[in-house]
């Protein structure tokens, strides 16, 4: 071999005796627990596993963007945290290996090869004569050290004689189990985390599934193995239904994960509180072994288990199973007034029909209780009106209002257009009472992170939402806008040039607020007029609506409205509401409101399911580190040599105690040892 082999060969070996000593260094162990730590932190502080638009909410897109980088929204499965912790496995492990052995050896040895003059150096010590030779010196001080819990060994060394004693040998087992322990949590935390997935995924050309379909059409390359050492995942069972697939999130997408049993829920039960807020819920369930074909019925609930073959399955939460809807459609824009019946499925997207738009409508929710605080408020005066133009921006319950209310059940769904843009909606079966007028709710928002902005639309005598729509269909009629200014006009204006202006500016009014509500009337003024233009316009869209109203009652056989007998306050509260409503309709992002009718409701359960072996390994850790802190703190090791020498006839003694620390209670044991060596002795002490 040449010499630059022989070199090259050398500095090889330098730098992986270097490598092996960095990971063994306690240095580089304590750094990797920093980080550790400093990550669990952030973990124990930030909810992890929340949607996208939680975080870019909390900390902005730039900060959200920032840290995404480093998986923060969950640290325990972060690629980094996890070779962290591989490293401080590595590192530990090799701790151990270098100095368990040498560890162990020290505390099997009783040192008795020490110096008998050595032991003049030690802080602790006493020297004592006797009259006993040193054979008899020995045995009596080997009874009495053995009294006091010592275990001891002799050198003999010619005449001379060594013993060498110790107690309390088992504190660097301590050391050892806190070190083992160490790596046996981290190894349990390996097992039980994501790792054992991403390496079937590296390893096996595992493929996450990313569109919707059916179990039974995922490739193998989307399931994982039913021998999967470890894993947690998530199944959904409407009522009456089985399954004995998990679903496991993995980048992107999901893998299935086989389990060992099928599970069929029977029955779905649950508790609400008087705030609405589930009290309890638990699923009745029957258990069918796939290898055996045994079954069992048990009822799962949070807190309590199922545990079978390896597997936990926890009550985890609820969710609508599938259930069937029926619906109104009402048009927002044009002059159509009349209502489509449609139907859909909770979790199943649809098409409107071309006269509504065509829209994609994904059912997503279905509510059967709704908990709101609706007290009794109180009516708002005329000039309120100006004051809540904006009133689709307000809540569904207003915050004097402080009494617990179940206003019925509510439907989420999705509207998504041509070009891919959705709006998430919330509507209510029933009207509430809003102000002593009952009031459907139209809530829209445009992601999950924000809240429900509502419109009012207030409800007619036979408690529907059609008589607003057919004034609001009136309203996008042109022909019927112009007979409304007029009648307004005849009504509020003598004749001549004057009515002829009133008119005029009613029909204006009436154009614009229907395409733009009041911000259409408002936004081309300067801002010191705008409140005063209000002023004007409102009272005078107002009256130009409800003449309106009497059209369109009119063309329905209805009589006209009267604004002198005992429901003509009514009346007008309820035609405050709908020019609100009507206000808010051009800030409306749908051109379509779909209005719960009925439903069949089919519950289902959420159930996590968890093989984790990692736990008990864990616990065995935990039992570890207990055992390791206990013998670290509460064992002290103690060593007592005593050198015997012939001398004169008798024997000269020189006795020294020594501990790895020096407290209180050491020197008091040292005081207790020194004093019955003297007892003992019967000589004169020499101790300086």
């Amino acid at each position: 071999m040449s010499r630059a082999a022989v070199a090259s060969l050398s500095r090889s070996r330098a730098l992986g005796a270097d490598l092996i000593e960095l990971l063994g260094s306690m240095r580089f162990a304590i750094s990797l627990l920093v980080f550790i730590c400093v990550a669990s932190l952030i973990g124990t502080v930030l909810p992890q596993n929340q949607g996208a638009n939680t975080y870019v909410d909390q900390f902005g897109p730039f900060w959200f963007a920032v840290f995404d980088q480093f998986s923060i929204w969950h640290v325990y499965n972060s690629a980094w945290f996890l070779l962290i912790m591989a490293f401080l496995v590595v590192s530990t492990t090799l701790c151990v290996l270098r100095n368990a052995p040498k560890m162990l050896r020290d505390m099997r040895s009783f040192r008795e090869y020490v110096r008998g003059s050595s032991l003049k150096a030690f802080h602790h010590r006493v020297e004592l004569s006797s009259g006993r030779t040193p054979d008899q010196a020995c045995a009596e001080v080997g009874a009495l050290l053995q009294a006091q819990g010592f275990r001891y060994r002799v050198r003999e060394d010619g005449e001379s004689r060594m013993v060498a004693a110790k107690k309390g040998a088992a504190n660097r087992l301590g050391y050892i189990f806190a070190h083992v322990a160490i790596v046996v949590i981290c190894l349990g935390g390996l097992l039980d985390s994501e790792l054992p997935v991403r390496v079937q995924t590296w390893l096996f050309d595992k493929q996450p599934v990313t569109g919707n379909m059916l179990i039974s059409d995922v490739p193998e390359s989307g399931r994982l193995s039913a021998r999967n050492p470890s894993f947690r995942a998530n199944m959904l069972i409407p009522d009456g239904k089985q399954s004995s697939m998990g679903i496991v999130a993995a980048d992107q997408g999901v893998l299935l994960q086989p389990l060992p049993f099928t599970l069929k829920l029977n029955k779905f039960h649950i508790d609400y509180y008087d705030t609405g807020m589930p009290s309890d819920f638990r699923s009745d369930v029957t258990v069918t072994d796939l290898a055996t074909g045994e079954s069992f019925d048990q009822t799962i609930q949070v807190n309590e288990p199922l545990r079978y073959r390896g597997v936990t399955v926890y009550q985890s939460s609820f969710d609508d199973g599938g259930s069937s809807l029926q619906l109104k459609a009402w048009p927002l824009r044009g002059p159509a007034a009349q209502p489509v019946d449609i139907s859909g499925t909770v979790g199943r997207e649809a098409r409107l029909p071309d006269a509504l738009g065509g829209l994609t409508v994904d059912y997503t929710g279905l509510r059967v209780i709704n908990v709101e605080n609706m007290g009794d408020g109180q009516d708002p005066q005329p000039s309120d009106v100006v004051a809540h133009v904006a009133a689709v921006t307000g809540s569904a319950a207003r915050q004097r209002n402080d009494d617990l209310r179940n206003v019925g059940p509510s439907v989420q769904y999705r509207l998504i257009g041509a070009d891919g843009q959705a709006h998430e909606f919330n509507q209510y079966l029933l009207p509430v009472m809003l102000d002593g007028l009952p009031t459907f709710l139209l809530g829209v928002r445009d992601t999950a992170s924000q809240p429900y902005r509502y419109l009012r639309i207030p409800a007619d005598g036979q408690g529907s939402m059609a008589e607003f729509m057919r004034l609001r269909a009136a309203l996008d009629d042109a022909g019927l806008r112009e007979q409304a200014a007029q009648r307004f006009a005849d009504r509020n204006a003598p004749a001549g040039e004057q009515r002829d202006l009133m008119f005029q500016a009613a029909r204006g009014a009436l154009r614009t607020f229907a395409r733009d509500g009041f911000n259409g009337i408002i936004d081309a003024a300067p801002a010191e007029q705008r409140e005063k233009i209000l002023n004007f316009a409102v009272p005078m869209i107002q009256l130009s609506l409800t003449e309106l109203r009497d059209l369109v009652r009119s063309r329905q056989g209805e009589p006209a409205l009267d604004l002198q007998g005992p429901e003509a306050e009514r009346a007008r509260q309820w035609m405050r509401q709908a020019v609100l409503a009507l206000a808010s309709l051009p800030d409306y992002p749908a051109s379509v409101a779909l209005q719960l009718t009925g439903f069949e409701h089919v519950q289902a359960s959420v159930f996590q399911v968890a093989r984790s072996p990692g736990k008990a390994v864990v616990y065995f850790g935990c039992l570890l580190l207990v055992l390791g802190v206990f013998s670290m703190f509460y064992i002290r090791e103690r060593r007592v040599w005593v050198w015997i020498r012939p001398q004169d006839g008798g024997s000269a003694w020189l006795a020294a105690m020594t501990t790895q620390r020096r407290t209180l209670d050491f020197n008091h044991e040292f005081e207790r040892l020194r004093d019955a060596l003297r007892r003992l002795s019967g000589g004169p002490d020499h101790d300086a």
